[in-house]
């Protein structure tokens, strides 16, 4: 028989091995005063952790923040400081903060807290092959197709802001050189002229409405796809390299492929589902229906039919049933799953 107090201490061990916590990020818009705004300008010059060739303006800390009622914060060395919203801090742990300086102009407090593991999704008994693309972003074994972020709004008007921001630039930066040369008695500086701020600003604005806005879309669709299959099996790319063919890059950054399997990763750890990275090796080659490989074909083909079993078959439907199959032991076994 163990003593009480051994049997006590036993009990809170086994209880915190059963309580599994996880790290979250939160991001909340704050709202300082101009006495606040000008104290986190100073905080931004001293942060010694900033990078020699992109100086961002941010401050990182480990103190504790406490919540003062629905929309304020209390946060070390600024005080109590408007923000967005609170109720996402409940029964969470903050492990650490940043606030930064977005070029748009606006303050955000960037949160590292610890969370109970999330409560599992109902097993569905379901599983599929994802191929991904750049019209469609992601194609489903069950022919299903989800379709690519469509950012060409927001890039044209953060091209026509750069424009303008350049042009000003450039003519405040002839103005400043010629009161230089004229030894004018004030001469000014470019930080005067508030025009090329203004086109900064508004071009960083259209940049960051396309980032929210794509990164929302992904985390609805991977959510969707992390609730309907038990088993999500994915080609292992290697982005960076495929980046270099300069044809295809802008549109592989557009589609955020990285992005999309960094998410189903961590979703699937946190839901009790299960993602499965394959060789991408001759997936588009590959009949799906008899295994005959036909060799390489360009992208301009986006349907072919089989020369061995006459299986007429959609390039992309056909690359996600053959990533299926390299991910499930019972298939027909194409090729090995790495990892």
């Amino acid at each position: 028989m163990f003593p009480l107090f051994l049997k006590h201490l036993f009990d809170i061990i086994l209880k915190r091995k059963e309580r599994t916590n996880v790290l979250k990020g939160i991001k909340l818009r704050l709202y300082p005063n101009r006495t606040q705004q000008n104290q986190l300008e100073q905080m931004f010059g001293n942060d010694r952790f900033h990078s020699r060739k992109y100086l961002k303006k941010s401050y990182t800390g480990k103190s504790i923040i406490k919540t003062a009622g629905k929309r304020y914060l209390k946060i070390p060395k600024l005080g109590y400081v408007k923000t967005s919203k609170t109720g996402v801090l409940q029964d969470v742990k903050i492990k650490r903060y940043t606030v930064l300086l977005e070029p748009t102009g606006k303050y955000y407090l960037s949160l590292q807290v610890e969370i109970s593991e999330p409560e599992k999704y109902s097993l569905t008994d379901k599983q599929v092959g994802i191929d991904v693309g750049v019209a469609d972003l992601a194609i489903l074994s069950n022919g299903l197709k989800y379709p690519s972020f469509d950012s060409s709004y927001f890039e044209k008007k953060a091209k026509v802001w750069q424009r303008k921001y350049a042009r000003r630039r450039h003519l405040a930066k002839l103005l400043v050189l010629q009161d230089r040369n004229k030894k004018v008695l004030c001469p000014r500086s470019l930080e005067s002229f508030t025009n090329w701020q203004k086109a900064q600003k508004s071009k960083a604005k259209y940049q960051a409405k396309a980032a929210n806005q794509r990164r929302d879309y992904l985390h609805k669709l991977t959510t969707h796809l992390v609730k309907q299959y038990d088993v999500i099996a994915i080609e292992d790319l290697k982005t960076k390299n495929l980046q270099k063919n300069h044809h295809l890059a802008k549109s592989i950054a557009n589609a955020s492929w990285r992005m999309f399997r960094q998410m189903l990763e961590y979703k699937c750890e946190w839901y009790g589902k299960k993602l499965i990275a394959v060789d991408p090796k001759n997936t588009s080659r590959i009949c799906s229906k008899c295994g005959y490989n036909s060799g390489a074909k360009p992208l301009e083909i986006r349907e072919w039919i089989c020369s061995k079993c006459q299986t007429k078959h959609d390039r992309d439907i056909n690359a996600a049933v053959n990533i299926l199959h390299k991910a499930t032991p019972t298939g027909q076994g194409l090729a090995m799953v790495t990892s």
